[in-house]
């Protein structure tokens, strides 16, 4: 991950120069104009703009990186892939409610985009998908 903001903040430092660059050619370019006026604002501000989101992401990647507390597996080079597997939770790979769950935010945004009043049917069939969803381990086979 060390790497990967080194390259963040190398990419950010390059935008900064090639805005610094092309803010100087405007103004060379355009020689019987202010300087004002001679600037491509819009270009300028863009690879400007690119330059500090180039700088957000690594001081993004730097600060996870330092409250990590070290380094992560995936930045071992002789790590095993089961090192970096931790548990993620228990999930059920015969359940059917996830799909009535994705049909039933789908239905509510056609609810918005064509007619307000599916949007009522799309949250009532969201509810019982969620009950279903949580309470399925206390009936049928699998009840606890």
């Amino acid at each position: 991950m060390r790497t990967n903001t080194g390259l963040w903040w190398l990419l950010s430092l390059f935008f900064l120069a090639v805005t610094v660059i092309y803010t100087v050619w405007n103004i060379i370019a355009h020689p019987n104009l202010p300087w004002y006026n001679a600037i491509e604002w819009v270009g300028s501000v863009a690879l400007l703009f690119t330059a500090l989101m180039g700088a957000l992401i690594a001081f993004y990647i730097g600060k996870v990186h330092q409250a990590q507390g070290g380094e992560l597996p995936e930045d071992i080079l002789t790590s095993d892939i089961d090192d970096g597997d931790p548990e993620l939770g228990e999930f059920s790979p015969w359940s059917w409610w996830p799909i009535v769950l994705a049909f039933s935010a789908s239905l509510a945004m056609i609810g918005l985009a064509v007619g307000a009043w599916l949007m009522p049917i799309g949250i009532a069939v969201f509810v019982v998908a969620i009950v279903g969803w949580v309470y399925e381990y206390y009936r049928g086979y699998f009840a606890r």
